[in-house]
């Protein structure tokens, strides 16, 4: 009866460590994943993007329930969709972006708690209307505002949230409520909940250009870059922004 049960213990312990290691690894390999993206997006390197878009689609499409494989994903459109758009690529990152809303849904009707989700599933709508600004305002308008807003209402200090809203503030017209000028107060929000947020300066920066604060524009830019010193748009914006 004792080796019975020693066994039994040896077992559960057996398969309690399993699973942590089990666990463990998928930690990592998501992780080192959303690395392999974001230094994809910041090289603006399309190639190895797509390359990342297609593993993230095998990977999504073999854990259909899985609310994080659907997120990386989407978070994988959604980069596309981004470098493309500093690539003068309207139509591909409206293309990308359109992609990525069917997984950014899918993990938000997965866990609808997930502030993170109602981000990205937001800021993919803003990306389709740059293409298109007024037949994608009408079509995807109301979603941005609705899912970035919804995130910062479930979690209001997720900086990311703020510069997402600022984006979309940034490319609405000031006759519909947006401008540089609104855009600037989400990006200054952003940065106060997080210093280090280089997407907060970096978009900051071409609001006060926009707004033709150029010395402040050139401060903020100088402030991503430093921040980020391998995304290549920041250092793009830097080098066209006067200083004064």
């Amino acid at each position: 009866m004792k080796e019975r049960m020693s066994k039994t213990l040896l077992l559960q312990k057996s398969l309690k460590v399993f699973s942590v290691c089990f666990i463990c690894a998928l930690v990592l390999g998501a992780a080192t994943q959303n690395a392999d993206l974001l230094g994809a997006r910041d090289h603006g390197d399309r190639t190895a993007l797509d390359r990342l878009i297609q593993q993230s689609k095998q990977a999504a499409d073999s854990n259909a329930n899985s609310a994080e494989a659907q997120y990386r994903l989407a978070l994988a459109y959604s980069y596309g969709a981004e470098v493309a758009m500093e690539q003068h690529d309207k139509r591909k990152a409206e293309e990308l972006a359109e992609e990525g809303l069917a997984p950014a849904q899918k993990a938000v009707s997965s866990d609808g708690s997930n502030a993170e989700y109602h981000r990205l599933l937001g800021a993919l709508c803003g990306q389709v209307i740059p293409a298109n600004p007024l037949m994608g305002t009408l079509k995807y308008g109301q979603c941005a505002r609705d899912e970035i807003n919804k995130a910062i209402q479930l979690n209001g200090s997720l900086a990311l949230a703020y510069v997402s809203r600022g984006v979309g503030n940034y490319y609405l017209p000031a006759s519909m409520g947006g401008g540089p000028e609104i855009a600037i107060k989400d990006f200054d929000k952003a940065i106060s909940l997080d210093p280090k947020l280089a997407d907060g300066y970096l978009w900051k920066g071409i609001a006060l250009r926009k707004e033709n604060r150029n010395a402040e524009a050139h401060g903020a830019l100088e402030q991503a870059a430093q921040l980020a010193p391998n995304r290549a748009w920041a250092k793009e914006q830097l080098g066209k922004t006067p200083t004064k």
